[in-house]
């Protein structure tokens, strides 16, 4: 695994960790995968849900991209006060290096309101790159 990250937004927090999935990958081919762990945490007072989430991936081999879709991995987990949840996902690349960063939207579900949690950059890097 590569460095831990975290970051916290109005009472969430969020940790990444990522690693690079050499089993998966094919780097003569030009295909690179990468795991992240993500952990969101509510220390806030209130209950919330997971919406939407939105990423930007940057590939060092010059391609960027966003995605956005509803929830993670198929859920939309809600969270009351100090509850957390975890999920694992991944990403393909077109090099050894690369980044990723983005935003969860969440609704308080005392009043419907809708607030933005950061997902802290971090980097999707093969160990090879390194040596």
């Amino acid at each position: 695994m590569n460095e831990v990250i975290t970051h916290i937004t109005e009472g969430v927090e969020v940790t990444v960790s990522s690693s690079y999935l050499q089993d998966f990958s094919s780097p003569e081919q030009g295909h690179f995968v990468f795991g992240y762990k993500i952990k969101i945490t509510n220390n806030s007072i209130y209950t919330i849900q997971l919406l939407n989430r939105f990423w930007d991936i940057f590939d060092s081999g010059g391609q960027a991209r966003e995605i956005e879709g509803e929830g993670v991995i198929g859920q939309q987990p809600i969270l009351e006060s100090g509850q957390s949840h975890e999920y694992t996902s991944g990403c393909n690349l077109s090099s050894s290096m690369g980044r990723m960063k983005g935003h969860y939207e969440f609704s308080r579900i005392a009043d419907n309101s809708k607030f933005i949690v950061l997902i802290p950059s971090f980097n999707l890097i093969a160990p090879f790159v390194l040596n």
